[in-house]
């Protein structure tokens, strides 16, 4: 009878614990990101009265006799499946579609979370708005490249100051359209002025002035030339470059009024606000020179004057996409992610984070949708995959099982009680 009541007080213990997972989950109904809990419960060992035996010639073979000796907890798993996703409207708000843990830091330790509850504070860091830990991935170079293959450690945080940080690029080609006219005398001119920009952001007003118109072409013709025109640039009355510095060369027509020859040409231009002197191409591959008026004009050119960050932008695959006042906008980082190979065996530690123990395996790093890992979805929060029907489900089947185990309990103290007034 005492190891009835023994056996009836081990399993009141583990109804217990189980009884407190279940209560767990149902707490973080609403949780974000939360992983619900699965308590699994073992036998004890067994007491042995009689062990087993073979069959013999005339006998045949007995089985053992055993009394077990309870019930134990032998592992509460955490379920690891994949949430349903909550649209927020945040553009900080981030979610995991599929595998893989942010990372966060707090300068010295590094921490993984499915909690992407993000926001810039103060100093324009992207930080989880809980509890004030940096978001760790990898920030771009000044062209706006980014290399996901350098190591992330505690100090590879992403910082984003809207407002205050500044972007400016530098002009490297301009692309020109247009017709010079095939019926121009020599003395004909057409200028076009375009404004490009140094690498401090100081703008430059380029003209362009196009003339002597030549039939048969001038100088050294490339074949299929029927007509060529000098061109010359500058800036106020300083030339930056003509049709005969460096590699440049006049411009030649055939006689359907196409470009042949080189159709890029280059100049420098020299500023005198500090910024480094720089060659921009001049892309002129879409002029004609056909019997008509003469009207070249540039459709584009790549630089940008200084602006300031204003809003950014977070794709799938994590890239951060800063927009600037000066209408650029380029890369400025990207989210970091880590995938292990037992998440399962990861520590709670609180707050929607969790550890790398033993068992979890070392964490694998990567850009999302890339090695496995999954993709960012913007505006949404990933929320706790607790099934509430299930838990409610297991909680009266829990309910059930305690006081099943009660009744052993109170059924052994009567017996034993009759045991005890046997001697009166």
């Amino acid at each position: 009878m005492w190891q009835a009541l023994l056996s009836g007080v081990a399993s009141l213990k583990a109804h217990q614990i189980k009884m407190n997972v279940i209560g767990n989950n149902i707490a973080n109904i609403n949780t974000t990101g939360f992983k619900g809990s699965r308590a699994h419960f073992q036998d004890l060992m067994a007491q042995t009265f009689r062990a087993a035996s073979r069959p013999s010639a005339v006998l045949g073979g007995v089985n053992p006799i055993q009394v077990g000796l309870g019930v134990k907890v032998g592992a509460i798993d955490v379920q690891t499946q994949q949430g349903a996703l909550e649209m927020t409207g945040r553009n900080t708000d981030l979610a995991i579609q599929g595998n893989g843990y942010f990372m966060l830091t707090n300068g010295r330790d590094i921490i993984y979370t499915r909690d992407g509850a993000f926001g810039l504070d103060s100093s324009g860091f992207l930080v989880h708005r809980g509890t004030g830990w940096k978001v760790l991935g990898w920030m771009a170079d000044a062209g706006g490249r980014i290399d996901t293959n350098q190591p992330i450690t505690a100090s590879s945080v992403l910082q984003f100051p809207v407002g205050s940080q500044a972007a400016v690029r530098q002009t490297s080609v301009v692309e020109y359209t247009g017709n010079l006219n095939a019926n121009a005398d020599p003395n004909h001119t057409y200028a076009a002025t375009v404004r490009v920009y140094d690498a401090l952001g100081g703008a430059h007003d380029i003209t362009i002035t196009f003339r002597n118109r030549q039939t048969p072409p001038a100088g050294n013709a490339p074949p299929g030339a029927v007509s060529s025109w000098e061109w010359y640039a500058t800036e106020g009355s300083t030339p930056v470059g003509d049709f005969t510095t460096g590699t440049n060369t006049r411009l030649y027509f055939d006689g359907q009024g196409r470009m042949v020859g080189a159709t890029i040409q280059r100049i420098t231009i020299i500023p005198t606000n500090g910024a480094p002197p720089f060659t921009v191409e001049l892309d002129l591959r879409q002029v004609t020179s056909l019997a008509a008026e003469s009207v070249v004009q540039p459709v584009y050119q790549d630089g940008f004057p200084p602006g300031t960050l204003q809003e950014f932008t977070i794709s799938v695959d994590g890239t951060i996409q800063g927009v600037f006042s000066n209408g650029l906008s380029r890369p400025m980082g990207r989210i970091a992610l880590s995938l292990f190979s037992n998440p399962a065996g990861l520590a709670r530690l609180g707050n929607n984070m969790w550890r790398v123990t033993d068992n979890s395996g070392l964490p694998q790093i990567g850009a999302p949708t890339t090695g496995g890992l999954g993709e960012i979805n913007a505006g949404y929060l990933e929320q706790s995959n607790v099934d509430l029907g299930a838990e409610f489900a297991d909680m009266i089947v829990t309910q059930r099982g305690f006081q099943a185990n009660t009744r052993i309990v109170s059924v052994v103290d009567e017996l034993l009680a009759d045991v005890v007034n046997m001697k009166r």
